[in-house]
This record gives C-alpha cells, sequence and structure tokens, in this order.
C-alpha cells in the first residue's frame, strides 16, 4: 500500500523548532510542540498544566517525592502555593526534613559525585548525589523539632497533616514550602511521614513524652476534598506514596482525575508505581478514560522549572 501525505495517520509532519533569543519561555514550549520525544511531552505537559491551573473549577493535587528541595526546587513549590496553583500537597518526610533546614538557614551546598564517600563520612558530610549536608545541620534541627512538638497537642491524637501545620507555623518563613503552605491554609499530607528523620525524632520525643501521632487520621478530610472536588487535577514529580496516596483516595469517590501530568525518569516494566503509566491509572478508574494527561521522561528539576516557567509565562500574557 501507498502511504501519502493525504493518509490520515500522516497528516501532521513534524515541524523542526525554531529557537530565538527574544522568546519567552511560552514561545520556548510551543515552538516544540510538533516535534518529537521529550520535547513534544514537554510542549504537552505546560499546554495541560495551563488549562488545569486556569479552570477555577478544578482542585490541583500535588505529589512531590525525589530529593527535590535539596535540588534547588523548593522556591518553586512554595511559590506555586502562594499563587494558587497547588491546592492540596502531598510529600514525603524526607522533602520536608530538608525544607525545614533551609528555612532555619541550614544550607544544601554544591558537591560532586566523584568523591570519595569514605572521606566525606570521616569529614562527617553527608551526600545526596552532588549535593552536600553537614552533620551539624541536624544536630539543630532536633533542637527546633522539640521545640515545636512541645506545642503539639498532648491530650489528644495529632494527624500528620496538623504536626506539618505546627512545623510551618514554627519555621515562620513562607519561603519554604511548609511556611507558605500554612500561611495560605494548604495542607501539606505526609503519609511516609516515620520515614524521615522527623518521624525518627518523633518517635524519641514519644519514649520520654505524651504523643500520639495518628497515621490515618488524615484521611477523613482528605477524602473530604476529593468527593467536594467539581474536577480534579494532579501533577506528580516522581511518583512512590505521594502518587499512591492521591490517586488511591479517588477510589473511594465517583469520580476520576480529569487532568494528569506525571515527571518521571523511571519506566514501566518492572511494575514500580514511580514509572506506572497514566493509561494504566484509567483501568483502575483513577483518570477519565476521556482526561487530558501526559508524563514527561526526564529529570524533574529540568522539566519542573520549564513546565512551570512556561505556564506562568503564559498566564503573565493572557493577564495584560
Amino acid at each position: 500500500m501507498e502511504f501519502t501525505s493525504g493518509h490520515k495517520k500522516l497528516s501532521k509532519p513534524i515541524v523542526p523548532a525554531k529557537i530565538t533569543g527574544s522568546m519567552d519561555m511560552d514561545e520556548f514550549a510551543k515552538s516544540l510542540e510538533n516535534c518529537a520525544f521529550g520535547a513534544r511531552r514537554i510542549s504537552q505537559a505546560v499546554e495541560i498544566y495551563y488549562e488545569m491551573v486556569s479552570d477555577p473549577d478544578v482542585t490541583k493535587f500535588f505529589g512531590l517525592a525525589g530529593a527535590m528541595v535539596p535540588a534547588g526546587m523548593r522556591t518553586i513549590i512554595a511559590d506555586l502555593i502562594k499563587d494558587g496553583y497547588i491546592d492540596v500537597l502531598v510529600t514525603t518526610g524526607a522533602n520536608m526534613v530538608h525544607d525545614t533546614l533551609e528555612g532555619l538557614g541550614l544550607n544544601h551546598y554544591k558537591g560532586t559525585d566523584q568523591v570519595d564517600d569514605k572521606e566525606l563520612h570521616e569529614e562527617h558530610i553527608d551526600r545526596i548525589y552532588d549535593v552536600y549536608l553537614p552533620d551539624g545541620h541536624f544536630e539543630e534541627l532536633e533542637e527546633f523539632l522539640l521545640d515545636v512538638m512541645e506545642d503539639l497537642p498532648k491530650d489528644k491524637p495529632v494527624s500528620i497533616a496538623e504536626f506539618m501545620k505546627v512545623l510551618g507555623a514554627g519555621i515562620n518563613n513562607n519561603d519554604t514550602i511548609l511556611g507558605a503552605a500554612y500561611e495560605n491554609d494548604v495542607p501539606v499530607y505526609c503519609p511516609a511521614f516515620p520515614d524521615s528523620v522527623i518521624g525518627l525524632h518523633a518517635y524519641l520525643y514519644k519514649e520520654m513524652n505524651p504523643l500520639v501521632v495518628d497515621a490515618v487520621a488524615d484521611m477523613h478530610d482528605f477524602m473530604d476534598i476529593c468527593w467536594d472536588a467539581k474536577k480534579a487535577g494532579a501533577v506528580f514529580v516522581g511518583g512512590g506514596v505521594p502518587k499512591n496516596y492521591i490517586f488511591q483516595s479517588m477510589l473511594v469517590t465517583p469520580k476520576e482525575f480529569d487532568y494528569a501530568i506525571q515527571l518521571t525518569m523511571d519506566t514501566p516494566q518492572t511494575g514500580g508505581l514511580s514509572g506506572a503509566t497514566l493509561d494504566e491509572a484509567i483501568s483502575w478508574g483513577k483518570v477519565d478514560s476521556s482526561a487530558k494527561f501526559v508524563t514527561v521522561y526526564s529529570d524533574a528539576t529540568i522539566t519542573l522549572p520549564l513546565m512551570v516557567g512556561a505556564v506562568r509565562s503564559r498566564v503573565a500574557k493572557n493577564r495584560i
């Protein structure tokens, strides 16, 4: 069979990207829409994210996994919260540990992965790929967490979201994720809370003091948010617990996600959730079969700033 340009499957030619010195981030993303591979996917992500954040009927969930705070992505997330682009944040305890450290002025430092880790251990420096963190930071964090836990209720169980709220108030810095969430009344859910230094110190504190952290207390409020959502959209940075927590909660409602964007480097062949496709989520009734969704396979420290920057550029132009 001879294929011609009139064939329905041959109706959309690849158009080479044209990059100029005068274009803004929105124009840059649009220049990739008729390319292929990751270029087209990041352009699609921008289109979907813009539609998602522009619709006032969409409840916007954000799942944050991976070492995104140590990598320098903290302010991007905090600013999204301040500007109303995140209604519900689900993240890992580790990210909130590093967010708290930076809120206390305890920096992460540029390092390298080409290093003798035994030497770093002897120098009391911890490594997260090419990021360094002094052991001493955790001593200051412990003192701060002890003060925060003194402010927690002792006469009743505390939910993890309530713990995060008190922590955000204690940091008193709206350039942090927790601080911005506290000031803007955005709930922060951290279902894997014990799997972090904050969880470790909560355990140590509980050994000597009255403190009960209820691991499932947040489910009621989270389910209410899912039930009340007219439409639902989600951005997933990585996958893991935050992704599943967001997706599984919608299962108990008659609704499904209308928008979904996943930024990941994991592939689906191993069956892990971080690489599971959003198509697969349709089979579970998590994503609507008519939803707008895309997975961008690349380092999220590249794709997240690109996507957010392009959408912010478009929002700014459309407000003029």
